[in-house]
């Protein structure tokens, strides 16, 4: 639903990168050219951001019981 703090297989810290890269691919910039200037090199923190969908928007319409 939200970002992971962490990359699941190197374990850095990613997750204060994800509003910057979301609102610079939302303003029409190329996701490639983005990560690399976030300086995120490795391709499992590269794959964090490319499969990550944003559910939570969705998700806080609905009530607990």
């Amino acid at each position: 639903m939200i970002i992971p703090i962490r990359c699941f297989s190197c374990g850095k810290p990613i997750a204060h990168l994800w509003e910057k890269y979301k609102q610079r691919v939302e303003a029409g910039e190329d996701p490639k050219k983005v990560l690399d200037e976030l300086g995120l090199e490795r391709y499992c923190c590269r794959a964090m951001f490319l499969g990550h969908i944003d559910l939570l928007p969705l998700v806080s319409k609905f009530k607990k019981f």
